[in-house]
């Protein structure tokens, strides 16, 4: 079903990527995509698709919108389409990532029994710490439900029209 979906939404939104792919291409005399290899279900590695958003290592000025929405994650459907990732699940990390934060051990395997996603409860975290991350990773590989997974597609569906940092804010209000 994933699949299917993530065809649909790409046929929708092609027109859409084509033309923030020319606004890279155009402002940033790069190319529109950015590809890296991570980590995903059974720590088998992939190469991740993303939208570009750095230019020698600073965010651009497109690349500075296209994460304040999440647009920039939009090319990741091609990753689900391929069924590597899911739409929600632990984010898939970097070799690097995993071992900065210490996850290789066995206490951390669990993370790994599900394919990662595009988005997830560490991504709508207003406390962003690793161990919160690995907390809400866990819970989300643990108690895995459909009325869970609605409540992360509508936050993550709020970031895309209201902002990342804005919806961090509204959680972070409602839990004090």
């Amino acid at each position: 079903m994933s699949r299917l979906i993530a065809f649909i939404l790409l046929l929708i939104l092609l027109p859409f990527l084509v033309i923030v792919s020319c606004i890279i291409i155009i402002f940033e005399q790069e190319s529109a995509f950015f590809i890296q290899e991570r980590i995903g279900i059974k720590k088998l590695p992939f190469r991740l698709i993303k939208l570009r958003t750095m230019k020698d290592n600073q965010i651009t000025f497109v690349g500075s919108i296209l994460r304040k929405t999440g647009i920039d994650e939009i090319p990741q459907l091609i990753n689900i389409l391929k069924g590597e990732m899911n739409f929600i699940g632990p984010r898939p990390l970097t070799q690097n990532d995993i071992e900065r934060l210490g996850w290789q051990t066995e206490y951390y395997k669990n993370r790994w029994n599900v394919k990662p996603g595009l988005t997830g409860l560490a991504q709508l975290s207003p406390i962003c710490h690793k161990k919160m991350s690995f907390f809400l990773d866990s819970y989300y590989v643990k108690n895995r439900k459909i009325t869970l997974d609605f409540c992360i597609l509508f936050m993550s569906f709020l970031v895309l029209f209201i902002g990342k940092q804005n919806v961090k804010n509204v959680i972070s209000k409602r839990q004090n």
